[in-house]
């Protein structure tokens, strides 16, 4: 049996003594605390989190005032994101108030889509009674739609409460329920259902795409082991970096259209 670390696709040899692939759209269930299931994308997850604090940490101890190179071209990036989110949204307070939410949710994503290539990430685990199945410790997080899912609902809550805070509840309600013609409360309910879709859409593009790239990179060592995985890697991992900027940039525009006045 041969493990694939990318896309948790296993090669296992059937009855009739052929290769074939395995892909698992479930993530491995490891254990339970407390009734709570733990499960490989949960584990990774923390892991994905740990890092970051760490890295903010000691990011955090070696700011200077007087910039080096690097803290240089950070403030930069950051400066130039916020000047967009700004432009965007018309208020500095806005800005300063979705930024960090923004940041996180990009460096969280593109972390896990980057970390999804390193050694371990599905060959590090342990076997059950059958000596066949295989079951992970670490997983990429972004190929359970549950963690997906829950970044969605996240983002939903977010454009939602700023949506109420900045109009009104009276005024924001009025986007989905206009009574002033037949028309507008159409338009109105119309609304309510695409706002409400945004769940599913937030979570199956990312879902979807993350595990879509695994699931090609399986097939591609599964044929051509030696050539082709490398350049695909790299490709996936542009495709993990927009995929994390796509779901900040939407969260974004999202917001601007919920502080928007109805008309």
């Amino acid at each position: 049996m041969a493990t694939n670390e990318i896309a948790h696709a296993v090669a296992t040899t059937s009855t009739e003594h052929t290769s074939s692939i395995h892909i698992a759209l479930a993530p491995e269930h490891i254990g339970s605390f407390l009734g709570v299931p733990i499960t490989s994308t949960l584990i990774m997850s923390w892991v994905i989190m740990a890092l970051l604090a760490i890295a903010s940490v000691l990011i955090g101890r070696s700011l200077k005032i007087v910039p080096g190179k690097v803290q240089t071209v950070c403030e930069s990036l950051i400066e130039f994101v916020y000047g967009y989110v700004v432009e965007v949204l018309e208020s500095e307070k806005l800005a300063r108030l979705l930024l960090p939410l923004l940041l996180t949710l990009f460096l969280f994503i593109f972390t896990a889509n980057l970390l999804e290539f390193t050694p371990g990430i599905g060959s590090i685990g342990f076997t059950e009674k059958n000596p066949s199945e295989f079951i992970p410790l670490l997983r990429s997080m972004n190929t359970d739609l549950n963690v997906t899912l829950a970044l969605a609902i996240i983002s939903f809550v977010v454009i939602e409460v700023i949506g109420v805070r900045t109009l009104g509840a009276l005024t924001y309600a009025k986007k989905f329920f206009n009574f002033s013609s037949p028309l507008n409360f159409a338009v109105g309910i119309i609304e309510l259902f695409s706002e409400l879709a945004r769940l599913i859409s937030f979570s199956f593009r990312l879902f979807g795409n993350v595990l879509a790239g695994e699931v090609l990179i399986a097939v591609v060592i599964f044929f051509l082991p030696y050539l082709a995985p490398v350049p695909m890697m790299l490709f996936e991992t542009f495709v993990g970096f927009i995929q994390a900027a796509i779901f900040a940039l939407l969260t974004l525009f999202f917001v601007k259209i919920a502080i928007t006045k109805p008309h």
